[in-house]
């Protein structure tokens, strides 16, 4: 493998050095923005394309395009954004020309019409996004899930994203973990984005403009992580107006606001819980009280333009859930916590070189209190995270675009369980059922991929990314390979392949997301490793259709799972175990993104596997969260400018179980009963009913003393399948029960929001 990764960059770099390096020093240059005409928004991903040539690109994650090498001549330049009017232009190149412009479009609402793609699907041929999903974040805000707009629940109705239960927004992506997704907020990572114990996200939908997620084989400038990458980019804040946005929810409420600061914007978005204030309203039942529970989430960003080469970002994102229980002589709390503070600098060298400089503050806190009749436990996590990172972006010519960065990041991570009783007796070091870790640590990586179109019809992108680890005084190469093939005019085939290394572990139980702990890889346990194999069939069979076809086989070696016998220690070896696994399967994805009914139908089949010395007697068992069979259908329809339909279904296999084979009694001389221990089956060896959901939503749109307004009807789980949350086995008695705990039953929700 090694020798056919050095023979294709051998063979790349040989045809770029062939290149006549005459026309790339007389040719033209046009770059710019491509903004939203009201507001003056980047728009990321919109289409820059001369009409009749193959000179096109897409605009990058500042809105910022480049196209080198254009011979002299005039030219119609045609700039599309779906759910934006296409805007079409004359401009005149001469002998080193270099033109910069500022490219307005006017929103014309994502149904409203249907839209030529054609500059799109030209563009495409030249650009390898393998596994990248593109929907719309319009869309994906009208899913809602009990009343709520969220992007992480709106992202598991897609084929090869799975969930450990209906309750949970996490996302297993191809037979990985949560843990090894990087999810990143305007380029910094967030460690925990759950609220409500995993419900829903910590992004308030309002405050993102931007939704990218790779599923595998993403390229060199993300790393960290093993199986997936979630890219969000918050709003920039409108620089022409003031506008504001107020929703009230069933579960909670949110408003947003925005508008122009001197030469730039401003944006402001939150959203909290009342769940304390209808308690106040509710009759308390001293049998039978209710917890206290809230959560809020914070947005904000300033941009400034400092003239025509520079923009300063200051973005600040905070989360917060609290609960509290206190009856029968039981007092718990529980205090999960995000705090980001980023800021990012742009700077254009030329019309060529686009850089980015990006400097952020992370931190996730984790606290579990309780107190049971004077027995005090408390489990306690933190992870800080300061980063710095920078990447140039050079366009080279029209078939070569290369990009370089470095990023560094200091870690330090804490991490205490103490079940003495006394939580008072905590120290460092201390030992008789405490666990005590305090670590710090440090990450630099380097990367460099090239972009070349090879010929008309074959571009190869590659990659190379290294890690140092600091802890483990480790260094981790991560070669990326893709490849794409125009087949036909509609059909494009695309490969990818490339190495991954993990550095970071999560410590948590599937059914319960509240308890998630993140630790190093310390000296006691090896980086963790995924090498992946992808293979992926694009095609457009009717207009406006889009129908992919993916097939992939991921190995992941040194992979984790908690060790829930563990009492104490001091290394990270003493939390987990380690082994290895691999998952494999196949999707099919068919979406329509314009006109008035839009949607998406997706199907995937999965296997996952995995081996630990420790687990299942040293047998291959198959995780948790293999479900198999993966099925999800969304559906959308403008019926006229007041009225707009939706709903979405999913079907998956359920959930694998472990079951029991015996049952033990014991008890003390002068018991008559005693306690009944299970002795365990198989790991995971049985499965679970398969799970199924229906959810509709309908909108009404209308005006309140003349401000936009909606009336949105929500109905969660429509036909009331209780599905099964987890299996136990009940012992209170002389007879074992098998006991269900259910999820959530049909719930009806309206919400009411108020556009200003």
């Amino acid at each position: 493998m090694k020798k056919l990764i050095l023979i294709i960059l051998f063979i790349s770099f040989y045809q770029l050095k062939a290149i006549e390096p005459e026309p790339m020093g007389i040719n033209g240059t046009f770059s710019g923005y491509v903004l939203d005409s009201a507001s003056s928004e980047t728009l990321i991903g919109a289409t820059v394309a001369f009409k009749g040539t193959k000179l096109g690109t897409y605009t990058n994650k500042s809105g910022f395009f480049s196209i080198t090498n254009i011979l002299p001549g005039e030219y119609t330049i045609v700039v599309s954004y779906l759910g934006y009017e296409k805007k079409s232009f004359n401009l005149k190149f001469d002998d080193k020309s270099s033109i910069r412009r500022e490219i307005k479009l006017k929103h014309d609402g994502i149904k409203t019409q249907e839209v030529s793609v054609e500059a799109e699907r030209e563009v495409e041929k030249r650009e390898i996004t393998i596994s990248k999903v593109n929907v719309p974040v319009e869309q994906l805000k009208e899913i809602r899930i009990g009343g709520e707009s969220d992007v992480f629940r709106s992202l598991q109705y897609l084929p090869g994203i799975l969930t450990s239960s209906q309750i949970s927004s996490g996302l297993y992506v191809r037979g990985g973990s949560p843990d090894q997704n990087l999810v990143l907020v305007d380029g910094s990572v967030v460690y925990n984005p759950t609220h409500l114990f995993g419900f829903i996200s910590t992004f308030n939908s309002d405050a993102i403009k931007d939704v990218e997620l790779i599923k595998g084989g993403f390229p060199a400038e993300y790393g960290g992580r093993l199986s997936a990458v979630l890219n969000l980019t918050q709003k920039d804040g409108n620089q022409n107006n003031i506008d504001g946005l107020v929703s009230l929810g069933a579960i909670s409420s949110k408003a947003s606001i925005e508008g122009p600061l001197f030469n730039g914007s401003w944006f402001i978005g939150g959203r909290r819980t009342y769940l304390e204030l209808l308690k106040a309203f509710i009759p308390e039942d001293p049998t039978s009280p209710l917890p206290d529970f809230n959560f809020y989430d914070l947005n904000a960003k300033i941009t400034q333009n400092f003239g025509s080469n520079d923009k300063v970002f200051l973005s600040g994102f905070m989360s917060a859930d609290a609960l509290n229980f206190d009856s029968y002589g039981m007092n718990m709390s529980l205090d999960i916590g995000n705090q980001l503070l980023s800021t990012k600098w742009t700077h254009i060298f030329g019309d060529d070189l686009f850089t980015t400089l990006n400097l952020s503050y992370s931190k996730y806190k984790n606290r579990f209190f309780g107190d049971q009749s004077g027995y005090q436990f408390v489990i306690d996590n933190t992870i800080t995270d300061y980063t710095i990172k920078g990447s140039v972006e050079w366009f080279t010519s029209d078939v070569l675009t290369t990009k370089f960065g470095f990023e560094s990041t200091k870690y330090t991570f804490g991490y205490l369980q103490n079940f003495t009783g006394n939580t008072d007796s905590t120290r460092p070091g201390a030992s008789g059922g405490t666990l005590n870790l305090e670590v710090d640590d440090w990450n630099h990586s380097l990367y460099g991929q090239l972009n070349y179109r090879i010929f008309d019809l074959l571009s190869f992108q590659g990659g190379l990314r290294t890690n140092y680890w600091k802890q483990r005084n480790l260094i981790s190469w991560e070669p990326r390979l893709a490849l794409r093939y125009q087949l036909q005019d509609n059909i494009a085939l695309k490969a990818a392949w490339g190495i991954y290394h993990q550095n970071l572990r999560l410590a948590t139980m599937p059914d319960f997301s509240f308890f998630d702990t993140w630790l190093p890889t310390d000296s006691t346990v090896p980086a963790s490793k995924s090498i992946h194999y992808i293979f992926s069939i694009e095609t457009n069979p009717y207009e406006g259709y889009d129908l992919n076809f993916d097939v992939y086989y991921k190995q992941m070696n040194n992979t984790n799972e908690i060790n829930m016998n563990s009492l104490e220690g001091s290394t990270v070896a003493d939390v987990f175990y380690i082994g290895n696994a691999k998952s494999y399967g196949a999707e099919i994805f068919l979406q329509k993104k314009f006109g008035n009914f839009t949607g998406w139908f997706g199907y995937a089949i999965g296997f996952i596997y995995a081996k630990f010395d420790s687990i299942n007697n040293g047998k291959e068992f198959r995780p948790k969260y293999d479900r198999r069979h993966d099925l999800k259908l969304v559906v959308q329809y403008k019926l006229n400018s007041d009225w707009e339909f939706g709903a979405s279904f999913n079907f998956q296999s359920g959930q694998s179980y472990t079951g029991a084979t015996s049952r033990f009694q014991s008890r003390l001389i002068d018991q008559n009963y005693g306690t009944g221990k299970i002795f365990p089956s198989q790991r995971y060896g049985l499965r679970l009913p398969s799970s199924h959901q229906l959810n509709v939503n309908a909108s009404y749109s209308f005006n309140t003393f003349g401000l936009p307004s909606r009336l949105i009807l929500d109905i969660y789980n429509v036909y009331n399948r209780r599905d099964i949350w987890f299996r136990y086995f009940n012992t209170q008695k002389e007879e074992t029960n098998v006991e269900d705990v259910r999820l959530l039953p049909i719930l009806p929700s309206i919400s009411y929001e108020l556009k200003f």
